[in-house]
């Protein structure tokens, strides 16, 4: 029972009439309307182009007990990092001591809910008459706090110390007031203060708006509408889960995802196995047999993980589902202490996102055992660099940290996406202009990657490549390096291209780029090219039209050696400069006239 539901039973006041379905919907677009403008407000005032530019944040309502109601998706791990980070807010401080003005600060991986101590939760209570009603909240990465590197998040990382300043649950605010020593505490320890207290300012302004807003519907509404409206937002969603499973073939689905590249410690593949089973309307993920916690930062947490699971019921039951907490409602989710899906502290967990990735793909490799939906082949989450520089006359190094893009395998029946975010990761590439006017640093070339997709009868999707020349003295830090496993294609379909970081490509200076490099130093004209890799293609390339293979070439996605290696097509350019097949010799290397 709410506290309102409570206060009315001792006044003796009636209970509202049910809410009626078309009342519980307007309340559903109006919070998330709310959302949409708390992410506006976010984006429109932060500091950082991280926040700005690659929209690295997302912002959510929740009830008492930090149930999300409403979320707009930009990161949906973040819908499992919300509930657990208002948990953590509360065991700190009892509702009671909270009032309006306040907002919490939280980024410690482990005693509250953000995937990494760079992702900072501002959160904030939504007060009606002097009563807690829900909370306002938003998580967004900063651009340092500290830690080995600049940009904080490093691959030589082995503990959660390593990571940059951690924060457990405090007041920030109090009566609409920053707390002076807490930001003097964040300035001490950010190589770029300014730009953190600037974002965490405009969240706590996204936070505190939301309340107003809340506030403003209950007005309309009712606190006790709102409230029915809200738990039943969580009951709808529920349900159509719960439908949607009934209809899928009982049964128990076993998948796995091996991941292998440069920024892990212990320099060997590690694997993500999940056990899924079906039963009726029911759905239960068994990650128990996934490998042991990395040494390095290969880690994530339940919490983050349950995300997952949810994003991948959203993908095959019904993508416009309302993104709340009705899915961790709907599933049942098991773990093994000490894997890298439920590491013990202190183990470092800043490198989450490709874990997240892979144990998407996990879990796509088991539901594409029961439904065409799920079968696709691997992707590229791609591949992580951060430069930083020293600018004559300021005392703080401007930090260049970019959210990359990878490439989607292909699926069952489409060719992948290029240059694209991939399952949960989300966030937008940062223009060129935005980057060559806020840092010293020119981009010469920014381009799809011939050949990178994996061949298959639907193709992998096409990683990208930037080349960046400095302007000046400067350093860059490649958290997760070359992938050593490039993603593998789907019955039949090849692996996409693995990715590169090169040193002056071209030159007689060219060197690649390692993690055990660590920190490059770079001096003023120097140039760092960073691939990325392609995704996995799906079924045998042979199977591919051959149209589609000429109308590849002619696009510069496949080359033509290629074209003849792989596919089994020959091309050739006419005396105009056109590419045309060789439909002759197509059909001695395909062996039929397909």
């Amino acid at each position: 029972m709410s506290e309102q539901a409570a206060a009315r039973r001792r006044t003796g006041e009636a209970a509202p009439a049910e809410t009626d379905a078309i009342t519980v919907e307007v309340i559903r677009q109006s919070l998330i309307g709310v959302v949409q403008e708390m992410q506006n407000s976010l984006f429109c005032t932060g500091y950082s182009t991280i926040i700005r530019e690659s929209k690295d944040a997302s912002c959510a309502i929740a009830d008492l007990s930090g149930r999300v109601v409403a979320q707009y998706t930009v990161l949906p791990l973040h819908l499992g990092a919300f509930p657990e980070t208002i948990e953590n807010i509360l065991r700190a401080y009892p509702l009671e001591e909270m009032r309006d003005g306040d907002a919490f600060l939280v980024n410690h991986p482990y005693f509250g809910g953000s995937p990494h101590a760079t992702d900072m939760a501002v959160v904030a209570p939504v007060v009606i008459d002097g009563e807690v009603f829900g909370f306002s909240g938003s998580i967004a990465h900063k651009s340092d706090i500290g830690g080995l590197v600049p940009g904080t998040n490093s691959s030589q990382a082995r503990e959660i110390y390593h990571e940059g300043l951690m924060v457990p649950p405090v007041r920030y605010y109090r009566d609409f007031a920053p707390s002076a020593e807490i930001e003097t505490l964040l300035s001490a320890n950010s190589r770029t203060p300014h730009l953190v207290l600037g974002d965490l300012h405009g969240q706590v302004g996204a936070t505190h708006l939301a309340a107003d807003r809340v506030r403003a519907l209950c007005a309309k509404y009712g606190r006790e509408t709102v409230h029915i409206a809200s738990g039943r937002l969580l009951d709808l969603t529920e349900r159509q889960i719960r439908a949607a499973v009934a209809k899928w073939p009982d049964g128990t689905y076993s998948g796995e995802r091996r991941m292998h590249s440069e920024g892990m410690a212990d320099g060997r593949p590690v694997a993500i196995r999940v056990t899924v089973t079906v039963e009726g309307d029911r759905i239960d993920f068994d990650f128990t047999g996934s490998d042991d916690q990395m040494t390095g930062p290969y880690n994530i947490r339940p919490p983050l993980v349950r995300a997952v699971c949810s994003y991948a019921l959203k993908s095959l039951v019904d993508p416009e589902l309302p993104s709340n907490s009705g899915f961790t409602q709907a599933v049942s989710a098991s773990f093994r202490r000490g894997s890298l899906l439920d590491p013990l502290p202190p183990a470092p967990v800043n490198t989450y996102m490709p874990v997240a990735v892979a144990t998407a793909e996990a879990l796509f490799d088991a539901l594409g055992k029961a439904l065409p939906g799920g079968r696709i082949a691997e992707s590229s989450s791609g591949t992580n660099g951060t430069f930083s520089y020293r600018v004559a006359g300021q005392t703080s190094p401007k930090v260049q940290y970019e959210l990359p893009a990878g490439a989607m395998g292909a699926r069952w029946n489409k060719d992948g996406v290029s240059a694209s975010k991939v399952h949960v990761a989300n966030g937008s590439l940062t223009p060129i202009e935005v980057l060559e006017t806020e840092f010293p640093v020119r981009l010469q070339r920014f381009e799809l990657v011939t050949d990178s997709g994996g061949p298959g009868r639907y193709r992998g999707g096409l990683g990208y490549l930037r080349e960046y020349r400095v302007l000046g003295p400067a350093r860059f830090t490649t958290r997760n390096g070359r992938e050593l496993t490039p993603p593998a294609g789907k019955d039949g379909g090849l692996p996409g291209r693995p990715s590169t970081l090169t040193l002056n490509p071209g030159t007689e200076r060219e060197a690649a780029i390692t993690v055990e490099s660590g920190s490059v130093t770079l001096q003023s004209g120097d140039v760092v090219r960073v691939a990325q890799a392609g995704g996995g293609g799906y079924g045998d390339p042979h199977d591919r039209p051959a149209e589609q293979v000429l109308r590849d070439v002619q696009e510069g996605y496949v080359s033509a050696e290629s074209a003849r290696t792989h596919y089994g097509v020959a091309v050739l350019r006419t005396a105009s400069g056109e590419w045309e097949i060789d439909g002759t010799e197509r059909d001695r290397l395909r062996g039929t006239g397909r």
